[in-house]
């Protein structure tokens, strides 16, 4: 996530010529050399093995935190204290609590934040979203998402810290970020859920452990019903035992007036169906990304060449520093952030509690 983090500092300049110069000035690793070499490697200026000094650095106006997630909230509350504005990964933190906890922080101090919810980046994502908006596809009533990858279906992939909850929090429920994210970026607040989650690979080998085993602290797949504030309804899921899935991050949403797919395995294309059609006429119809569409143009300026997932990211980037050069708003936030951080809590209550479960309640 750094170096991709890195590419977007390097290119976004060259893609949308921003009007401020962004310096890539301080990179902190675990160690001083590892820190050397990843600054080498990533184009930054200097270097350092202690994040701390990062953050104290007066040269430093935004810390990036790319970390693992528990780190999190550690690293984001220095960096507010030291008056930084904060681009963090996501899940925010691990709990509700927490990511309340950095948010109210930000807030107080004024800082701008972001979170890395970069899918919603994606030009097909706004031009759903202006589609939706424009009532083309009439009252929205139901939204399908899934975020679905294989990335642990081997049993015999080994033992992790993104296995144990004291270091990453949920599982595969905390892939459903993106698609709670996405969810609410097109429809809006989720307001109740009812959810169910399973633990399918219960122990995993450790390497430095010859025939040991570490147990599995969290979800290997997951998945819930959901109610918004607009009235809608819908379906989320989620795995990291998906065999075959590996980008599985899609979506349909059904209207008063038609319906609209897409899947982020093929990231430059949607699928638009409308009621208004001539009955003999009617059917999806694939709609290509091009330059008429949000961001694109700044890519390429022909339609069908597709872009990638660091593309997202550089448009992530480049709103990012117009919101701090301009004080522009950004979004998603630490508050937005934390909206999502209580979906998935609330996901994990209705599983243990077997109710549905209200969103303010936490």
């Amino acid at each position: 996530m750094g170096k991709a983090h890195a590419i977007a500092y390097h290119a976004m300049p060259a893609v949308f010529a921003p009007p401020v110069r962004v310096i890539r000035a301080l990179l902190a690793e675990t160690s001083d050399e590892l820190a050397r070499q990843r600054a080498r490697e990533l184009g930054f200026e200097r270097s350092i093995g202690d994040w701390r000094a990062l953050v104290a650095d007066p040269a430093v106006d935004v810390v990036d935190i790319c970390s693992p997630n528990h780190l999190h909230k550690e690293m984001a509350l220095a960096a507010i204290a030291a008056g930084k504005h904060v681009y963090c990964e996501k899940p925010l933190t691990l709990s509700p609590a927490d990511s309340l906890e950095v948010t109210e922080a930000a807030e107080k101090a004024s800082v701008k934040t972001l979170v890395g919810f970069n899918y919603m980046r994606n030009p097909a994502a706004k031009l759903i979203k202006e589609i939706i908006d424009g009532g083309e596809i009439g009252r929205v009533l139901h939204f399908r998402g899934t975020h679905n990858e294989d990335y642990l279906a081997n049993p015999e992939l080994p033992f992790s810290w993104r296995l144990q909850r004291r270091y990453s929090g949920a599982g595969s429920l905390g892939d459903l970020c993106h698609i709670i994210n996405m969810a609410q970026f097109l429809v809006g607040n989720i307001v109740e859920v009812c959810g169910d989650l399973q633990t399918v690979i219960k122990q995993r080998p450790i390497p430095e452990q010859p025939g040991q085993t570490g147990t599995v602290e969290n979800d290997d797949q997951a998945h819930c019903l959901v109610r918004f504030a607009s009235g809608a309804i819908g379906t989320l899921e989620t795995s990291r035992v998906a065999a075959g899935r590996k980008m599985g991050l899609a979506f349909e949403i059904n209207g008063s007036r038609g319906s609209v797919v897409f899947d982020q395995e093929r990231m430059s294309e949607i699928h638009l169906y409308s009621t208004s059609d001539p009955s003999n006429r009617q059917g999806f119809r694939t709609v290509l990304l091009g330059p008429e569409h949000p961001d694109y143009r700044a890519f390429c300026p022909a339609a069908g060449h597709g872009l990638g997932y660091n593309d997202m990211k550089i448009v992530e980037v480049r709103d990012l520093v117009l919101g701090i050069a301009q004080d522009l708003p950004l979004w998603p936030d630490f508050r937005a952030g934390y909206q999502v951080d209580r979906v998935i809590a609330a996901v994990e209550r209705s599983h243990e509690e077997g109710r549905w479960v209200r969103i303010e309640e936490l």
